[in-house]
């Protein structure tokens, strides 16, 4: 009921992106007596500390910043966090590969399979069917910019940002959907996640580019929630004497800020029954991929990923297995040498435990059904951080030299292990085409802006080869952006056959 009536309440509160937000409204001096009560018999009432000495305005935001908090709850997380219970020394975990009922490969399907996997996903498509959940809460400061990530440009051609080339891939999208199937029109909704940092700049940017051509009705701009930071003797961390240090409750939090901000009712009332959700920081994502779509809804599973194939032995990324007959992820630091160098004994070229988690998953509507179920229930993950606070005690400013608290994050794939195996699946698709992440300054050789822009430049070569294109190479000169607007995936460019063109070039429009 707590749970309905929150959703009931956020769908009326500005839910879609460039809403206006208004003052917090102030409350009577009676609620004021009954919140403080809450968090004192919590053993929390500290965060009243200094409300006789701060101006009505910020002892209002207080009040409606602590009455979005269970005290109770709180106290409960930090208890598992600082004292987690102790077990008995388990057995080593029993890891296999997913069954292959529930894999596939682009590497080797059948090209049969995979043509089939699209129409499929492109008919979902144009019944309007399809949604797409993007994870932006990421600010860019690792790559020297203090706008969202998703507004990062990586130095292609187009200047092009992340968001832009997204967007222009949803568009392409729903023109190939009615292209192929007809109908009024095929529409896929964004529900774009950002955090409270990143919520204000990012509609701003939006509105700024006019929502790169899709309409503002179908782009769903909302924030993920957060929790109070909590000391190392578990108490709730003051910012300032009005404020409390809060920390984003990880991409796991996804599944409950869903509901909170109004997007599955959204989703419901669209009649949404599937959904691909990933991260704004991989410049390759083929975002709503029929293929993804087309496979996933054949297998008619509730949770599909993709992945990419294992480099080497040592590659550190997390990987997608059977763990103790359930599906999961395991990093690379929980795996042991032996187990990591195992070869597949069906194929004794390649690694048994292959399967990169990349962070780019499909979701049928069903499993959002069922959050209510399961969202209390995901683990809470534990980050000692150096926190900035006020002393509870005297008000003043703490700037610490080690770590004095600890943030508490949920994982996006932590539900993995509680869905059936059989409702579960695994696409492996080229890491060439699929997977450049974003994550590294300029200039560091890896997931940096320079590697994202040259295997964007990369695909595109290989696609007017492939459709009997002549790319013309100088020197260190290489490479073709190829928009959106003229491909989603490397399809139609046989107009291109025979024809030169110098790298590094972008080709904008057909003509």
């Amino acid at each position: 009921m707590a749970e309905a009536i929150k959703e009931t309440v956020s769908n009326l509160i500005g839910r879609f992106s460039g809403s206006a937000e208004e003052a917090p409204r102030e409350p009577s001096a009676e609620e004021f007596q009954q919140l403080q009560k809450k968090y004192d018999d919590a053993g929390q009432g500290h965060v009243f500390a200094f409300v006789n000495e701060i101006p009505t305005a910020e002892k209002t935001q207080l009040f409606h910043q602590l009455a979005k908090f269970d005290s109770t709850r709180i106290n409960e997380l930090a208890e598992t966090a600082l004292n987690p219970p102790k077990t008995e020394q388990a057995a080593a975990a029993t890891l296999e590969p997913l069954p292959d009922s529930a894999t596939a490969s682009i590497l080797d399907s059948d090209p049969a399979d995979i043509k089939r996997w699209y129409d499929a996903g492109l008919k979902q498509v144009a019944e309007n069917k399809v949604a797409v959940v993007l994870m932006a809460g990421g600010q860019g400061t690792r790559l020297g910019s203090s706008a969202p990530k998703g507004c990062f440009d990586i130095g292609l051609l187009s200047q092009k940002s992340l968001f832009q080339l997204q967007a222009e891939r949803i568009l392409k999208l729903q023109e190939l959907a009615l292209k192929a199937h007809g109908g009024q029109s095929a529409t896929i909704p964004w529900y774009v996640m950002t955090s409270g940092p990143t919520r204000k700049p990012t509609e701003e940017y939006f509105a700024e580019k006019n929502y790169f051509g899709l309409d503002k009705s179908n782009v769903f701009v909302f924030e993920q929630g957060v929790l109070p930071c909590i000391s190392n003797d578990g108490k709730i961390m003051l910012e300032s004497k009005g404020k409390v240090a809060v920390a984003p409750d990880g991409n796991g939090g996804i599944y409950q800020a869903l509901i909170t901000c109004g997007a599955r009712e959204d989703m419901r009332r669209r009649g949404i029954q599937h959904i691909h959700l990933y991260g704004v920081d991989n410049c390759l994502v083929k975002v709503a991929d029929p293929v993804f779509i087309g496979f996933s809804a054949e297998k008619d599973v509730d949770i599909a990923t993709k992945v990419v194939r294992k480099r080497n032995a040592t590659e550190s990324v997390g990987l997608i297995v059977q763990k103790n007959g359930k599906p999961d992820v395991v990093e690379y630091s929980e795996i042991d040498k032996e187990t990591a160098e195992a070869k597949d004994p069906k194929q004794p070229d390649v690694l048994k435990f292959r399967a990169a988690n990349i962070v780019n998953h499909y979701y049928s509507f069903r499993f959002f059904e069922s959050i209510e179920n399961f969202a209390h229930k995901l683990p809470h993950h534990v980050a000692r951080k150096k926190i900035g606070c006020v002393n509870p005690e005297n008000g003043e400013a703490v700037k610490p030299e080690k770590p004095n608290g600890i943030k508490l994050e949920q994982f996006v794939f932590d539900v993995f292990p509680i869905t059936p195996l059989d409702k579960f699946a695994s696409i492996e698709v080229r890491r060439e085409e699929e997977f450049s992440p974003l994550k590294n300054a300029r200039g560091t050789g890896e997931d940096d802006p320079d590697t994202s822009r040259d295997d964007i430049m990369k695909l595109g070569q290989r696609w007017i080869e492939a459709a009997g294109g002549i790319v013309i190479t100088e020197a260190d000169a290489f490479g073709v952006e190829v928009s959106p607007f003229i491909s989603y995936g490397g399809e139609n460019l046989e107009f291109l056959k025979g024809r030169e063109i110098k790298a590094p070039a972008i080709l904008e429009r057909e003509e």
